[in-house]
């Protein structure tokens, strides 16, 4: 290698690990780094899994699986991608009661949306302050993008059989985001190993047999989905007699995962949970509004579900506990 090469992969080496070491400042707990290459393989396996209808009532999922699957089509000056995990586990548990429905970890506090977008919107700020040529796009969720993939790719941890990322430190309580770059970056050469082993905790807990197959999920099944992206005006019988008490979303593959019993809480106080946040009243929820419930879930992700899903929800819970009540009367 020439001493001018030399030069050059040392300058290289030198953004990365200022960048690096800025996101984890802005308050990212991982960050690594990779070439904006199509994702060909996963493409594939997307491209299988929508064959076989399982992105449910998810049409965006259908659109262009080609953008989804090249950064190039939504930033063609990309030359590589900036990957983030933030943690967002914290160490409170759900209420077993009838009259409240629990709701998904992820929901307890601020829309993660806003939280890591306003993140890697000030570190792309920061990198075009630093390196005037710089341009970038940020990517959280929105954006048709396949989180998981790149983080995979960029080291931060591996699929779970649940098909939630899951990685060493925090498990599978972490919110994913990308940064792209027009920038040439240092890339990472080593991926984390898939330490699921022979486990099938996720798959065995699972009341509505979603996971289909290890690393293969049916979202028709899911109660994530029923009760977050499902508009249909009843939640399906094959799902809603398992929803096992579900308003918004489901943690149960994800708190039976060994890799989540001994995690830090987060440092991100946007991601304590609002008051009434874990387990929600049904009879609020049934009593909302169109602007009572825009103030309640104001910046909450829970506003995915909009106003008719969650007393949808509601309702099935409550029908739900009339049944068992009666059951256990005899």
């Amino acid at each position: 290698m020439s001493a001018n090469s030399n030069t050059l992969a040392a300058a290289v080496c030198g953004v990365t690990a200022e960048i690096k070491a800025r996101a984890r400042l802005v308050g990212f707990d991982q960050v690594g780094v990779v070439r904006a290459d199509a994702l060909t393989e996963e493409r594939q396996q997307l491209e299988e899994w929508l064959r076989r209808g399982f992105h449910g009532e998810m049409p965006y999922m259908a659109r262009d699986p080609e953008q989804r699957t090249d950064p190039r089509k939504l930033f063609p000056e990309v030359r590589s991608v900036v990957v983030v995990t933030l943690n967002y586990n914290t160490p409170h548990q759900h209420a077993h009661d009838r009259q409240r429905g629990k709701v998904s970890r992820y929901a307890w506090g601020d829309d993660y949306h806003d939280v890591v977008g306003t993140k890697l919107r000030e570190l792309l700020t920061w990198i075009k302050q630093r390196w005037p040529e710089a341009d970038g796009k940020v990517c959280v969720d929105i954006q048709p993008t396949m989180d998981k993939a790149w983080a995979v790719r960029a080291g931060l941890g591996w699929m779970g059989k649940h098909t939630n990322l899951i990685t060493r430190e925090q498990g599978s309580w972490v919110f994913i985001g990308e940064l792209l770059l027009n920038l040439e970056l240092e890339y990472e050469t080593e991926q984390a190993a898939d330490q699921c082993g022979s486990c099938t905790l996720c798959i065995d807990a699972c009341p509505t047999a979603a996971i289909v197959q290890p690393y293969l999920l049916d979202a028709n099944r899911c109660i994530s989905h029923a009760t977050i992206e499902s508009r249909a005006p009843e939640i399906h019988p094959d799902v809603a007699g398992g929803l096992d008490g579900w308003i918004y979303g489901c943690d149960i593959c994800q708190d039976v995962c060994p890799w989540n019993h001994a995690t830090s809480p987060t440092e991100e106080p946007a991601f304590q949970p609002r008051e009434g946040n874990i387990n929600v009243s049904l009879a609020e929820i049934l009593d909302l509004s169109a602007d009572t419930y825009a103030a309640r879930f104001r910046r909450s992700s829970m506003k995915r579900a909009k106003l008719a899903g969650l007393q949808r929800n509601a309702r099935t819970l409550l029908k739900n506990s009339a049944v068992e009540t009666q059951r256990l009367k005899g």
